[in-house]
């Protein structure tokens, strides 16, 4: 029998603690993006309200700040039933969307934003994301044994390849990684097989060797290729691609243990040595100012935001429902993973900007439609919905065992 603890855990409410933590990233995302854009004719002296105004960015990110609640309380209100049955509007509209971009833009490289309106811009690559975790939790909850038929495994692999290999002819190489990744994290959690998994896995490492191997052969310049040449021998490239990464470590270093603090004349981030500090190296940013109290307090609050939806998931019965939290967590995690460890010098610099913390709108939009979905399905579960208890959720070898309910 059911202890009452665990009824209440699986009861539909709207969750106060990841709304707190969430909040208080983003707040502590306008702190930082102001000490980046800190101009050094500014003076130390003035308030932070002055600041903050003087700083066009900063101005934004409160404005990026400022709608995310509206994002969330959107997403929050939807019609559970319209998030599974629509799974599929949603995701071919983005596929439409990515494809215009593509065909449209004109612009060098990168060809991953859209112009809106003054002077605002969209970059749909990032709201694929949630329409890919959305109709992935979708094909993944039809079966409890899903990709073990060639159909099934097809179909899930043309809709995840789909819209990443559009992502990646626009340049985004950083956001089909993310994709990569959630979607394994999906596909573990929604009960594929170990040897399937395996078997991707293996794919996908000899691909990107071959690619690898492939344009060293040529001689490629791609800049993609050449922030992997700056990573493996950031000295040799010093003054080029690894130029970044370097200014990155010095900039964290020198906060030593709790930082220089905020507004100060001649410090790097000031200075702009760091290139795009307030954008995909804030992380640097909160190093120099806070040291290393500020960067241990950033990933605390990124742990438990994760450890919380893993324990919301956890608590879900539906698939569907799960799913979803899963795709969310998976996609945060790989964001965090990677920014933080590019900004330390211990991976190659993608692109993927610091959730809740780096400027940007769309990234913004997307990181709380996410929390948004997670919310979605915590007001939506139902007791009746049960099949089995939570303490199987982590059988590493067979889900069905973990997640023992019916589809959605």
């Amino acid at each position: 029998m059911m202890k009452s603890s665990d009824s209440r855990a699986y009861q539909a409410h709207t969750d106060i603690p990841l709304i707190i933590l969430v909040a208080a990233m983003s707040l502590m995302g306008i702190v930082a993006v102001c000490v980046a854009t800190y101009s050094p004719d500014s003076s130390p002296d003035v308030s932070f309200l002055n600041h903050v105004v003087e700083s066009s960015y900063t101005m934004r990110q409160c404005l990026f700040v400022l709608v995310a609640p509206l994002v969330v309380g959107v997403l929050m209100a939807l019609p559970y039933h319209f998030l599974y049955s629509r799974a599929e509007w949603i995701y071919w509209g983005m596929v439409i969307l990515l494809t215009v971009v593509t065909i449209t833009n004109r612009a060098q490289g990168v060809k991953a934003w859209l112009d809106v309106i003054w002077g605002y811009t969209i970059q749909p690559s990032e709201f694929a994301k949630l329409s890919i975790i959305l109709i992935l939790a979708k094909q993944l909850s039809r079966s409890n044994h899903p990709m073990n038929t060639l159909r099934s495994f097809m179909r899930i692999m043309l809709t995840v390849l789909l819209p990443s290999a559009i992502i990646l002819a626009e340049g985004e190489t950083g956001s089909m990684l993310v994709i990569i990744f959630l979607t394994a994290v999906m596909l573990y959690f929604g009960n594929v097989s170990l040897k399937i998994l395996g078997g991707l896995a293996g794919t996908a490492i000899l691909l990107v060797l071959s690619i690898y191997a492939l344009a060293v052969a040529t001689g490629s310049n791609d800049y993609r290729l050449a922030r992997i040449y700056g990573f493996l021998n950031p000295e040799l490239y010093s003054s080029s691609d690894a130029y970044q990464i370097l200014q990155s470590q010095m900039a964290i270093g020198s906060g030593g243990l709790t930082g220089i603090g905020m507004f100060v004349d001649g410090a790097i981030s000031q200075l702009n040595y760091v290139p795009a500090d307030w954008t995909d190296f804030i992380y640097a940013t909160i190093g120099e100012a806070w040291g290393f109290a500020g960067c241990v307090t950033v990933l605390l609050l990124y742990v438990l935001i994760i450890l919380r939806m893993l324990y919301l998931a956890w608590f879900t019965r539906d698939r569907f429902g799960r799913l979803v939290i899963c795709g969310v967590m998976g996609m945060l995690l790989f964001h965090i993973f990677e920014n933080i460890a590019m900004t330390l010098g211990l991976m190659p610099i993608t692109g993927i900007p610091l959730p809740f913390l780096s400027y940007g709108g769309s990234n913004m939009v997307t990181n709380m439609g996410g929390v948004g979905l997670v919310l979605n399905v915590t007001r939506n579960r139902s007791l009746s919905d049960a099949i089995s208890t939570p303490q199987t959720f982590f059988n590493p070898y067979r889900f069905s065992t973990r997640f023992k309910t019916r589809p959605y």
